[in-house]
């Protein structure tokens, strides 16, 4: 198995991190600071939005809604839930994926689960945080605005966001033919090689299919950051 070489330790999430060690990419300190950064993602009319929300006119307070401890359970539920399907096998997890193998193009029905789970996190985080902050706007004039600022930049860096986790699935899609190349070079001396378009069931896949689980996990608990922050705003009220 190929194996990343030994770098000097750079800060970053561990979804980065991760993702840099499978795809043996050089991870590098960043060149700027994240306010020059955000800087550069922030358009103009964005800031101005942003602006409002933050030196605008506090609304009236409202009475904190009841049954915040829902909240909490139902985050807790929907994390669940998506720790379920990233766990669950690609053949069982649906009846599309039932019994299906990879097949001669390798990695694509690696490629498309891991989109479909995507998709399921964006949706399911976009929910929870539109719904944090409805609770947020009715607790407390400092909430409300915590929440709009929420709002905006979740409109603001999401499409951004969007690009840069669609790479996840080419950097593994990288570390599985690796994988695989590596496993079959012992068999390379056989007067009849296995076929390279041929995957098999070989501990290869299995050290795959844990990784691209971690990876999904790691992906997860970035999409929370936001549903954590507002939750813990919201539990401070």
């Amino acid at each position: 198995m190929a194996k990343a070489s030994q770098r000097e330790a750079v800060p970053a999430p561990a979804f980065i991190r991760l993702l840099a060690r499978l795809a043996d990419v050089d991870l590098r300190a960043p060149g700027h600071a994240l306010v020059d950064r955000l800087g550069e993602w922030i358009d103009w009319t964005r800031a101005v939005a942003l602006s409002s929300a933050l030196d605008g006119r506090l609304p009236a307070a409202h009475r904190a809604p009841e049954g915040d401890g829902d909240a909490q359970q139902e985050c807790a539920r929907v994390r669940a839930a998506l720790v379920a399907a990233i766990g669950a096998d690609p053949e069982t997890a649906a009846p599309r994926w039932r019994g299906k193998q990879p097949g001669p193009d390798g990695y694509a029905v690696f490629r498309e689960r891991y989109l479909d789970l995507q998709r399921m996190m964006q949706a399911e985080v976009g929910r929870l945080r539109g719904q944090l902050r409805d609770r947020l706007g009715q607790a407390s004039a400092e909430l409300a605005r915590l929440a709009k600022v929420d709002a905006v930049m979740d409109a603001t860096l999401s499409p951004r966001e969007h690009v840069l986790l669609a790479t996840a699935p080419a950097l593994l899609g990288h570390h599985f033919e690796r994988l695989r190349a590596d496993a079959l070079v012992p068999q390379a001396h056989l007067e009849f090689p296995p076929d390279p378009g041929t995957t098999g069931t070989g501990a290869w896949l299995d050290v795959f299919r844990q990784d691209m689980r971690n990876v999904l996990l790691a992906e997860l608990d970035v999409r929370f950051h936001p549903v954590e922050g507002l939750l813990a705003a919201l539990r401070t009220e």
